[in-house]
This record gives C-alpha cells, sequence and structure tokens, in this order.
C-alpha cells in the first residue's frame, strides 16, 4: 500500500478474528460508513465558501451513505441484525490528535480535518484490501475489493484539498507527522472484530 504511505501493515491473522463474528464487523462497518458520511457533511458545514470543496465532498458523502446501505443489505440478506452503534478507539485517538495540533486558525483547522479524514480513509483502504485478499467468505472478498477502490479515491480526495487549501502550511511535513501518530497508535489495534480494531 505505498501510494497510501502508511508506516504499519495489517496482520493478515486479524482476518481470523474477523471471520469468527461476521455480524460484528458488517455491524462496525455500516457505521463506519455512517460516521464518514456525517464527517464529509461536517467539512462542508464549516467550510461552505469553498465550491469545488462542497461539490466533491456532497459526492463522497453520497457515496458513503451508498455504502451504508450496501452493508445493511449484506447485514439483511444473511439473516442477521445491524447492531448499534460501535464507539471507535482507533478514529478517537485520531481526533484527539487533530483537536491538539491546530493552531487555531481556520486554515489550520481544515487542513487538520481534511488529514484526520485522509487517515481514516487511508487504514480503511488498507483493511478493505487485508479483507479482500484473505477472508474465506467469497461474497465479501469482491464486496471489500470493490470498496477497497472507493475508499482510495476519497483519501485521494481529502489530501488533494488538504494540500489545495492549506496555504501558509507546510502540508507535506504535517502528513509525515499523521503517519509517524498513526504508526505509534496502530500497533493496539487489529486484534478485534471490527473495521479500525
Amino acid at each position: 500500500m505505498g501510494v497510501l504511505r502508511l508506516q504499519l501493515p495489517t496482520d493478515p491473522r486479524w482476518v481470523n478474528i474477523v471471520e469468527k463474528n461476521i455480524e460484528e464487523i458488517l455491524t462496525d462497518h455500516a457505521w463506519c460508513e455512517q460516521k464518514a458520511a456525517t464527517n464529509a457533511i461536517t467539512i462542508i458545514t464549516n467550510n461552505s465558501e469553498h465550491q469545488d470543496l462542497v461539490k466533491d465532498l456532497l459526492a463522497l458523502a453520497k457515496e458513503e451513505i451508498d455504502h451504508f446501505e450496501q452493508v445493511h443489505n449484506i447485514i439483511i440478506k444473511r439473516g442477521l441484525k445491524l447492531g448499534r452503534e460501535r464507539k471507535d478507539d482507533y478514529v478517537n485517538e485520531l481526533y484527539q490528535y487533530m483537536k491538539k495540533s491546530g493552531d487555531g486558525s481556520r486554515v489550520s483547522g481544515l487542513v487538520e480535518r481534511l488529514l484526520f479524514s485522509a487517515m481514516i480513509e487511508a487504514r480503511s483502504c488498507e483493511r478493505f484490501k487485508v479483507l479482500s485478499e484473505n477472508i474465506q467468505d467469497e461474497e465479501l472478498a469482491v464486496f471489500y475489493r470493490e470498496l477497497m477502490e472507493s475508499e482510495a479515491g476519497h483519501y485521494t480526495t481529502f489530501i488533494t484539498y488538504a494540500r489545495k487549501y492549506g496555504v501558509g502550511i507546510d502540508v507535506e511535513k504535517r502528513w509525515r507527522e499523521w503517519l509517524a501518530f498513526e504508526e505509534s497508535i496502530i500497533t493496539n489495534y487489529g486484534k478485534g472484530e471490527t473495521i479500525h480494531g
């Protein structure tokens, strides 16, 4: 996953944990998609003056909701139930890092939110790749392969806008710091049947 520049790959044995509780991974995944749509809408709300950003993130939010529906349909088809929303400790750690990292300016706030979003998409993309290549369930292998490509596109969207609107900020340096922080926390994950767990 060189293009994503993640510092630490997911151990493929994580899929063995996932396969023991498909209902849990699907529920967690559905809520990840819903939260991703909400995050895109939040960025639009706070940065509505950027017409191109609004247009692209509206499309992204629609796609995330479509993914939510696709996962929900798989849950229904398999006679499973969509459980309650799950807390995502990985995303919460990234969120706390984002909150502490900005300098208080609107530009910094936007760049931090975009890099936070890019990081989640990058790791989700990597996890979907690991799932698609290692899960025994053929339907889910194909499904996660398709979603992996979509997540890669979302990652690119967020990184591109961070570079475009990060005037006066060394976005590349900041992204390297995000990657280093993510590496420091990801070692605690990959042990549960959730997308980031």
